[in-house]
């Protein structure tokens, strides 16, 4: 490849890399395999090796990826916590190996083999033995705060038997049987499974409210001192046992091993044997034992140069595709699911996995009855990799995506620019439980009282199968709930009553729609004044509205066509549910073809209360600043959006000024 070719691909791989780091670092939730992310860093590694006056500070090759989330505080490490290099053949470590001995002067070289956890890196602090602080690796140098998080863990002492000051590192997990059993959970519940009990724990640990990961099975392995004031090793090997000593629960396998022959010998057996493990691994690590070595081989900005991680290839096998059924999932989505003859792949009997959406089985090109390659790489999510074409015999059968939900037999569409098909039945079982979060949310008909929990509870005892039935809740059906029940009975019930009374573009935001949110139903309302102009209205009608899209009217359409929509309607009337816009509307236009922009904190509102202000006076809000912006509300830690005004000249008020022109 030419210098001009590999720049290109390099700026190619910088940018698809940082986009799925992002995915799995810092939202935990991977678009692609591991081992598809390994081979685009191997491909980069390599050509900035080929070329190294390519190498920019911007390439994951040069930092670890990962940011501090918004909501944690920052935690600035005092040793910063590296990743490793992986290798994937033993040539690699071999080479490894040369450099390690080359650098030292010495044949002499012992390593200590781990097993690769996969979870979540974190650093946990101690001060005279009590556990003060734990944070995430976040970019190596700044984590994220995360200390009540950790304190839910049972493995995690907060208090050790030694009153030492140290900081040590550890990887957060989930293991195998726990990973099933919460995911056969989710299954149940119809949410969304996790792909990968990594994903799953870094979520977890990654929440601002301490109760989700209280409620998750997480465990904790230490592997690592990273700092100690009071204490010195010779021995990495050393530094372990005396962690054990202490009360941590140290990664249990930890094999010191004589020459690099011993370390492959290690490393085959770990792999051979890691099915009967009772936590996730997707490789080996490899670390000299002696620390004064460590010192003198030193790391680079990323790595250490005295350690390095293995990565083991993902298992495959063959079975059949017997058939391919749909799940509704809650928000509507129609999830293909692949029946299988059922097969052992890495210590999981496989019998059925997800195909995700409709392009997904016709990039594989999958018939039922196919001979299909299942791969699982660790606690991943078992997934068909390859169609064994030759081996077909003609029997196979064609897959085609339902045009009606398989649960309730309203529609299903794909929008144009999704992959998922979605039932769009506003009562179809499958999706309830979201649909009535939504229609009593706040932003919606705020039915104080009414929270998820309550709602889970009314729908698994029957007491409601839809949102209509909200309305017909008794006062004992409520108490029951609760010991001593009778006064949050009462609030609710008065709170429900309260709701009939709402504004109108309430109810139709509470309604659900797809792409509708209070915006877009405050203008339906707005321009139809009642709930049987909106159901008569046709595409064309709601095309023409200002701001209205042609998704967004093909939506609405849709979703009044259909008789799901038509009998909750009835219902909602039938219980003396506000279906008309106040003819007294505040007819103080005072804003009207304005445009407002907001930007930082206000004293005297939230940001909603102040878009609702301008809304009423006819303004509009947008979260952009453009040539077509009016006004820009510029209140406390202004950012960016304030200098973009600045810079296109446009009128910039803070709060006061605001005060004065709504008056």
């Amino acid at each position: 490849m030419n210098k001009k070719d590999a720049k290109k691909r390099i700026e190619e791989l910088k940018e698809i890399t940082a986009y799925h780091a992002k995915k799995y670092y810092d939202d935990d939730n991977p678009e692609i395999s591991d081992l598809e992310y390994d081979m685009m860093m191997l491909e980069l590694r390599n050509l900035e090796k080929e070329f190294p006056d390519l190498i920019t500070s911007d390439s994951l090759t040069q930092h670890v990826g990962g940011t501090v989330k918004e909501g944690f505080e920052k935690v600035q490490h005092e040793v910063a916590l590296q990743s490793l290099q992986d290798i994937f053949d033993f040539e690699e470590l071999y080479a490894f190996d040369e450099r390690v001995k080359k650098s030292l002067e010495t044949e002499d070289v012992k390593y200590v083999v781990e097993t690769k956890i996969d979870g979540l890196s974190v650093a946990l602090e101690y001060k005279d033995g009590i556990f003060v602080r734990g944070a995430t690796r976040g970019n190596g140098l700044v984590g994220e705060d995360i200390t009540e998080n950790l304190k839910t863990i049972k493995h995690i002492p907060k208090e050790l038997k030694e009153k030492i000051n140290i900081t040590v590192r550890g990887e957060v997990f989930i293991g195998k049987k726990e990973f099933e059993k919460m995911n056969g959970e989710r299954e149940k519940n119809e949410e969304t499974l996790f792909a990968n009990a990594r994903n799953a724990a870094a979520g977890s640990l990654r929440q601002l409210d301490s109760k989700i990961a209280a409620s998750r099975p997480l465990d904790i392995f230490i592997f690592n001192v990273q700092k100690s004031d009071t204490i010195e090793f010779s021995s990495h090997k050393e530094s372990l046992s005396y962690l054990e000593k202490l009360g941590f629960n140290v990664n249990p396998i930890k094999v010191l091993c004589n020459s690099i022959e011993d370390t492959i010998k290690e490393i085959e057996r770990i792999g051979e044997n890691r099915e009967e493990l009772s936590f996730g691994i997707d490789g080996a690590v490899i670390k000299v034992d002696d620390l004064k070595q460590r010192e003198i081989l030193g790391t680079t900005y990323k790595t250490p140069k005295w350690a390095i991680a293995y990565k083991y290839p993902p298992e495959k096998k063959e079975t059949i595709l017997k058939d391919i059924i749909f799940q509704v999932g809650r928000t509507g989505a129609i999830t293909p699911m692949a029946i299988l003859e059922p097969v052992k792949v890495a210590g999981s009997t496989i019998s059925k996995t997800t195909l995700h959406n409709e392009d997904f089985i016709k990039e594989k090109d999958l018939k039922i009855g196919d001979i299909v390659v299942i791969q699982k790489a660790g606690d991943v999510i078992p997934e068909v990799v390859e169609v064994k074409k030759e081996k077909r015999n003609g029997k196979e059968k064609e897959f085609k995506m339902p045009t009606k939900c398989p649960v309730c037999g309203a529609d299903a569409i794909r929008e144009e620019g999704e992959a998922a098909v979605r039932c769009i039945g506003i009562e179809c079982p499958a999706k309830q439980y979201r649909n009535i979060l939504h229609f009593t949310s706040r932003e919606a008909m705020n039915i104080k009282g009414l929270g998820d929990n309550i709602i889970e509870e009314f729908l698994n005892r029957n007491l409601i199968e839809n949102i209509a039935d909200i309305y017909k809740l008794r006062l004992e059906d409520i108490a029951s709930l609760k010991k001593n029940g009778k006064k949050f009975a009462q609030n609710l019930i008065d709170a429900i009553n309260e709701s009939k009374k709402n504004e109108f573009y309430r109810v139709i935001n509470g309604l659900g729609i797809r792409h509708i949110g209070v915006k877009a139903a405050k203008q339906l309302a707005k321009r139809f004044k009642n709930i049987d102009k909106l159901q008569n209205a046709t595409y064309e009608d709601l095309i023409m509205i200002e701001d209205m899209g042609e998704i967004m009217a093909k939506s609405i359409y849709e979703f009044f066509s259909q008789e799901q929509t038509k009998d909750l309607i009835s219902k909602l009337k039938e219980y003396g549910i506000n279906m008309e816009e106040d003819n007294n509307e505040n007819s103080d236009n005072r804003f009207e073809g304005t445009i407002f922009v907001l930007t930082g904190g206000l004293e005297n509102y939230s940001r909603k209360e102040a878009e609702e202000i301008i809304e009423n006076f006819g303004g509009k809000t947008s979260s952009s600043v453009s040539k077509k912006t009016t006004y820009v509300l510029s209140g406390e830690d202004s950012g960016s959006k304030l200098q973009k005004a600045q810079s296109l000249g446009i009128t910039v008020i803070n709060e006061q000024e605001f005060i004065e022109m709504i008056k």
